[in-house]
């Protein structure tokens, strides 16, 4: 059966009667399209209401939880925004742990971590170069890392998928730095018949070779990852065993550190170097010295505009420093327990979601524990909409048509929505436009089955939403409400 069988199908049920006014089973060709892909309608959860309606025009298996995946930002999202509040900045206060005379520090330069998921690579050089610019230009002692407002347990990296050189497996660090990763830049030159290698950023004490082998032939491309060889087992210098087919072009690799440990006084030691500052001692964690005030502090961007960065690119680093943040910001340190227990409470107290349709893990849906049921997330959606910091979380979503739902070209320009994707489970939930002025609906679509990766899979969740775009307006609900 088509997709645009389905499609005529979605629009044909919702309109022989005109109106709805209680809330569907799931249509026949919806049933269709699953049995033809294998997949039980049990593994589908459904909600959909207009904005402003407890009423569901859709629902199926909507109470049960379900692993959301990266849905669940949805909910840190909107927790951040209501707990910290849009405006909100992460400072990192910079202290002098010494006399500063004639742009020599005699002592330590301590740099205090509290959690900001902003400081990229460029954001580390503009802070030191400030530190710089205030008149810090040799430090004759050590560069201190304080890293203890983050109280959490040591996991190993790879423990979730056993890729631990992911970007996204980095663990969460009240210092951390340009995500604990690295962009490997490859560049062919076959008039000299080599690949050019260069990292960013620089890492003090970390050798990459020049170069890597050129293949011979016609290699093939799609996993010339794999075909490199990558060997980190000496995490200095790191060895390429394989080759690359300059047919290939330019390509870049972002990996995770394979010693996350010392990343953070790698790349330290190695910006303030390249700024032209000068450092007789060494980068080490440390804390900050007692009864020392704070000599100047770096100030993040605002939360809404961090949330666009993780929403809109599903950045699961920038989620479980956010989620951490939550507790460090009501209780002075940063826990996994604390975190849960406050996004939890909101979910219940505020949205209005059953507690035996939540567990929380780590905020990010990088997780095979967490779940949400199809009615919680929806609830989020609809208290979201009823508040003051609402313009910012849609702000932060993925515009259909483009970033994570560029594939959704069928709504593109129609929809903001979060995407959700992990082995065995695929989900949307946000916010459609409807044909009539200022009609919204809130839309939740989650499937847990090991085929949910799959083309025909994911076309029953593209289904559900050009059927809401179709449907007519409701006038025995609640009207939906306005557009911002």
């Amino acid at each position: 059966m088509s997709l645009r069988c389905v499609f005529l199908g979605l629009f044909l049920l919702f309109n022989v009667s005109g109106f709805v006014a209680r809330a569907a089973p799931l249509p026949p060709e919806v049933l269709a399209v699953l049995a033809r892909a294998h997949i039980e309608p049990r593994s589908l959860a459904v909600w959909v209401a207009p904005v402003g309606s407890e009423a569901p025009r859709l629902a199926h298996n909507a109470d049960q939880a379900f692993n959301p995946a990266s849905l669940m930002k949805l909910a840190t999202s909107a927790v951040a925004l209501d707990v910290l509040g849009p405006t909100y900045v992460w400072p990192t206060p910079i202290y002098l742990d010494g006399e500063l005379r004639d742009g020599v520090l005699h002592g330590n330069l301590v740099v205090q971590g509290l959690g900001d998921p902003s400081l990229v690579v460029e954001r580390v050089q503009r802070l030191l170069r400030a530190v710089q610019q205030r008149g810090v230009k040799e430090i004759r002692g050590d560069i201190v890392l304080d890293r203890q407002a983050f109280q959490i347990p040591a996991v190993d990296p790879g423990a979730f998928d056993a890729e631990p050189s992911r970007p996204y497996n980095v663990r969460p660090d009240a210092l951390m730095l340009n995500y604990k990763s690295l962009t490997l830049n490859f560049v062919p030159e076959a008039a000299l018949k080599k690949i050019r290698l260069w990292s960013e950023p620089a890492l003090a004490g970390v050798t990459l070779p020049p170069q890597v082998a050129l293949s011979e032939g016609q290699a093939p491309c799609g996993d010339w990852r794999s075909l490199l060889q990558a060997d980190w087992r000496d995490r200095t210098r790191p060895v390429f065993k394989g080759a690359m087919a300059w047919i290939c072009g330019e390509k870049s690799w972002p990996v995770a550190y394979a010693d996350p440990a010392s990343y953070n006084a790698r790349l330290l030691e190695a910006a303030w170097r390249e700024l032209g500052g000068k450092l007789s001692g060494k980068v080490r964690d440390g804390a900050v010295p007692a009864n020392r005030n704070t000599w100047w502090t770096w100030s993040s961007p605002p939360l809404a505009e961090v949330l666009r960065d993780m929403n809109k690119y599903s950045n699961n680093v920038i989620a479980h420093q956010i989620f951490l943040s939550l507790s460090l910001a009501q209780q002075g340190v940063g826990t996994w327990e604390a975190s849960r227990a406050l996004v939890s409470e909101r979910l219940r107290s505020q949205a209005g979601c059953a507690l035996e349709s939540l567990r929380i893990e780590v905020g990010s849906g990088l997780s095979r524990e967490e779940r949400l049921s199809a009615h919680c997330l929806a609830q989020l959606l609809q208290w979201t909409w009823t508040r003051p910091w609402m313009p910012e979380l849609l702000a932060s979503l993925p515009l259909a048509g483009e970033t994570t739902v560029r594939r959704l070209t069928s709504l593109a320009g129609r929809a903001h929505l979060k995407t959700g994707s992990l082995d065995n489970v695929a989900g949307l939930a946000g916010y459609v436009e409807g044909t009539q002025p200022g009609q919204r609906w809130v839309v939740v679509v989650m499937l847990n089955d090991p085929k949910a990766q799959s083309e025909t899979a994911r076309a029953v969740l593209e289904a559900l939403l050009v059927g809401v775009l179709r449907w007519p307006p409701d006038d025995s609900m609640a009207p939906a409400a306005s557009a911002p």
